[in-house]
């Protein structure tokens, strides 16, 4: 039996003995991994492309299963911005296949040098990226998630173990078929990008104790399916946590500017990580900017909650309660306040803030330069919407996620954060006295 086949004959056999097919992926995983570590970047790209073209080949199957799982999605009662998270269409699709085209044409991170070194004694010392391994990745309904997370998995040498959440099922295994093809194409071990075909939620558990395989572990997905993995995990995390950004428009904000930034921040698309959920407005601005921020949100279609000073300014602010200000919509929602200044809005920053993406819109160097210095998050902007925190937009091609964490990966992670380093040390017969 193939390693895609074991893989599909979960859902068949209604999750029988999970902890035996989770254990058997991770073998299967594990040799693929040792087979990656050493493959040519030529073939890695040959398979990213193979896919590609596979991808636009299925559209129609692919918009087929996405339509089941939008169906079932709608059943459920999922939010409008959750349905959006889900939906695919032609666009979305030439989107994927364009963003494995993108990771292909980034330069191979494996076997690079990032420092070199000689010592008096004559040993050459140098230190080269080498892949992690076999990495997991556990995420909800987004399913482009599964394009992008083997991509980049397979672009870094590594094997990985993929588990969707159950919204997307059909389509992740749409998805699932065209990288399998493009791994064919390439000659590439069928295992080295396999998915956990359950909807059964004992399987994220199997992985989270497979500490003889999976190397580390990157759950992208809500506030509650991050916690249960924070507790329960025995493998290293790169942790991906709620996206509560805040943009702050400061004094010497333009108008014009902040009005078009806010409303794309918050907007463009409500269910995104980087989608900012409190607009911060500087009390020296409040007279002049408040209310036309506002009335442009709430133009927009979105709800405003705000303190005593926005609901001063716009009769139609809802009132926010203290649950608003640590609250990642991922909705037409937004909560406004007003701020005494830089030190304020840092502070409520600080205090509220998942330390993912914040913003600041000023003319105010100064301002700019101590915003970007003090405040702590992952991805600190000037004069830009927070809905650029992303891999693809930085020029990473894709990313797993945004690491909120502070050790190994942080921020968008891409190629290179999927990798780590050894020292490779060439003598000449040395020995220590």
């Amino acid at each position: 039996m193939t390693a895609m086949t074991a893989v599909e004959t979960v859902e068949a056999t209604g999750g029988e003995d999970i902890p035996a097919l989770v254990r058997r992926i991770g073998e299967q995983a594990k040799a693929a991994a040792e087979v990656l570590a050493t493959a040519s970047a030529e073939a890695k790209d040959k398979a990213l492309t193979a896919a590609a073209a596979s991808l636009r080949e299925r559209g129609r199957d692919l918009l087929g299963a996405n339509a089941k799982d939008m169906e079932a999605g709608e059943r459920k009662g999922l939010s409008k911005a959750l349905l959006d998270r889900l939906a695919l269409d032609d666009g979305r699709i030439e989107a994927m296949a364009r963003g494995l085209e993108d990771i292909a044409g980034l330069d191979d991170p494996v076997g690079a040098v990032m420092a070199e070194w000689e010592r008096p004694n004559g040993l050459r010392i140098s230190r080269v990226r080498v892949p992690l391994g076999v990495i997991g990745v556990i995420y909800e309904s987004r399913p482009n998630v599964t394009a992008d997370a083997g991509a980049l998995c397979l672009k870094a040498g590594n094997a990985a173990i993929l588990r969707g959440g159950s919204e997307s099922f059909h389509s992740s295994g749409a998805i699932m078929d065209s990288l399998g093809a493009g791994l064919a194409a390439a000659g590439l071990p069928a295992a080295s990008l396999q998915r956990i075909a359950t909807r059964d939620r004992a399987a994220v558990g199997e992985m989270l104790r497979l500490t003889d395989f999976i190397d580390v572990i990157v759950p992208r997905g809500g506030k509650s399916l991050i916690e249960r993995v924070s507790a329960e995990s025995k493998v290293p995390l790169f942790k991906h946590l709620e996206g509560i950004c805040h943009t702050y428009v400061h004094g010497a904000a333009d108008l014009e500017m902040a009005r078009k930034v806010v409303v794309n921040a918050k907007m463009r698309r409500t269910g995104i990580c980087g989608t900012t959920e409190t607009v911060l407005v500087d009390k020296v601005a409040a007279a002049t900017h408040l209310g036309p921020i506002i009335d442009d949100l709430i133009t927009a279609g979105c709800e405003v909650r705000g303190d005593g000073a926005a609901q001063a300014a716009d009769q139609r602010v809802v009132p926010a309660t203290a649950e608003d200000w640590d609250t990642e919509y991922l909705d037409s929602i937004i909560s406004v306040a007003v701020v005494d200044g830089v030190d304020a809005a840092i502070a409520h920053i600080a205090r509220h803030g998942s330390e993912h993406t914040e913003a600041i819109i000023t003319e105010d160097a100064a301002a700019a330069e101590t915003f970007l210095n003090r405040v702590g998050s992952a991805i600190v902007m000037v004069n830009t919407s927070t809905q650029f925190a992303d891999g693809g937009e930085f020029g990473m091609g894709a990313e797993i996620g945004i690491s909120t964490g502070k050790l190994h990966a942080r921020g968008p992670v891409g190629v290179e954060q999927l990798t780590t380093f050894k020292y490779l040390v060439r003598g000449a017969g040395q020995c220590r006295s």
